[in-house]
Order: structure tokens, then sequence, then C-alpha cells
């Protein structure tokens, strides 16, 4: 497809699939990151140093450990912050030229993370609209999930329910669940009307922040290791009650590299 068939698409069913956005070398540097991160986790909950906060082990884990003895995590808040290698790729050229065909040249970023599904212990993420957490208004962020080994049926890869961004806002709820359990609660949604999503390493999948999603869980010998990005047009506000936030911009605005949003809630 064109870049003009791509935003068609995207604007029609609310998100879009790139394969092949990253080398096999550039996967090879994620997949070592992810694993240094993780003695990193260790090693900060050891001193209990308070950027530990950032680390989510898996819930459903319990005590299990990975070989190196490091925790089984669930996901990592703030990349950017954590590893240059995942700032580095917020800002990849690949992924911004989709986002850019989507949202415009002017981008900030309002997520980094991390979302790891560990193999026989990942959980399902319950059907919701990522809009129904964020306080920015209009609700139309753009997310990437970006796959750092292959994201299939089995180890629980992302399903999307098409066209669902033009409901509005009516999706929120809890997202993390046992692996047993539904991905819906009550008769707000039907389950068959999603679509997998599954992806090769390193292509990635877009989806309108008002997409509902969610993802089964992995009870499978492999992880589904992904790297989230959501971005934003500096048109879109920040709906907070009050206070400030400030935001990295990746791409635009004369070359400024942060841009700080006052609540307007």
């Amino acid at each position: 497809m064109t870049l003009e068939e791509r935003k068609a698409f995207f604007e029609e069913e609310g998100y879009l699939i790139a394969e092949g956005l990253l080398s096999a070398d550039e996967l090879e540097e994620c997949r070592q990151e992810v694993d240094r991160l993780h003695l990193l986790a260790a090693e900060l909950k050891a001193k209990g140093d308070p950027r530990g906060g950032s680390f989510q082990q898996e819930p459903y884990a319990k005590d299990a450990k990975r070989e190196d003895g490091s925790p089984v995590l669930r996901k990592i808040e703030n990349t950017r912050a954590h590893s240059d290698v995942f700032r580095r790729l917020s800002e990849h050229p690949n992924v911004l030229r989709e986002v850019k065909n989507l949202l415009g040249p002017d981008l900030l970023l309002f997520r980094s993370t991390l979302m790891l599904k560990p193999a026989r212990h990942g959980s399902p993420h319950g059907f919701h609209q990522d809009s129904a957490y964020w306080p920015m208004e209009p609700p139309a962020l753009v997310t990437v999930s970006i796959a750092l080994n292959d994201s299939t049926l089995e180890n629980g890869c992302i399903r999307v329910i098409p066209k669902s961004h033009l409901w509005g806002e009516k999706l929120g709820g809890r997202i993390a669940r046992e692996q047993h359990e539904s991905l819906t609660d009550g008769d707000e949604i039907d389950e068959a009307d999603a679509v997998a999503a599954p992806l090769k390493a390193g292509g990635g999948l877009f989806f309108h922040s008002l997409c509902a999603h969610g993802s089964g869980p992995n009870r499978s010998p492999r992880p589904r290791n992904t790297a989230l990005y959501a971005y934003f047009s500096p048109e879109v506000r920040y709906t907070a009650k009050s206070g400030s936030r400030t935001f990295p911009v990746v791409a635009g605005l004369n070359g400024a590299t942060e841009k700080t949003l006052h609540a307007s809630g």
C-alpha cells in the first residue's frame, strides 16, 4: 500500500500493520537490552532505589525467577529514562515515517514502555481503549507496538476490534487478568469481533488510542516482548485537573527537544 492508502486504512479501521521496521542487528540489540533491564530491576529493588517503581513484576508469576535470577517482569515504564537503546528506538526513522503519515510532522511522545509477556507466565490483558486512562483531548494518539520477537496467537499477540476507534470513549476497566479469565466484563463488547494481529519480529502494530485491544495469556515456552510508544500532535491538550507535564519532542517543532503542557481540565 502507498502511504496514502495506509493512512486511509488506519482512519477507517483504527489500526495498521507494518512489517520490517527493525533489522536483525537492531532486534538483537533490543533483546540484549531487555535482559540488561531485568538485571537492573533486581539491582534497583535490592537497593530500595525509587527508580525501581518503573519495573512491574508479572503479578501471576508469584516468586518465579528468570534463569539469570532476575524477576519475571510484566512491563517497564518510561524506558527512555533507563535505556539509550529504547530512547533511540522511539525516534527510529521507520517508526516515525509511519506516525508522521498518520499525525503530521510535529510529534511528541506520550509514553515509552516495554510490554513483556514472559514465557509460561504472561497474563492476559483485558480489552480496553487507552484513551479511557489518558488525560488527553482530543483522544487522538497513535501507539505502536513493535515486536522484539515473533508475536503469535500462542504467546499472546494483540487482538484489535476494527472500527472501535469510532465508538467514542466507552471501554476502560481492569487490564491485567489471571490466565483463566475472560478478556471482557459483561456484554460491553463481543470478543468475536476481534482480529488477531500476529507479527514477525521487527514488525509493528499501529493503533488509535480509542481502538479497543487486548491480548490472551502466554502459556508457551517463548516470551512475547514488545516496545510500545504512544505519540501525539501538539494540537492535543493535556486535560489533567491540575499541574503540568513535559513531553519529549521526537519530530518537528523547530528542533525543540521537549514541550511542557499545562493542565486544562
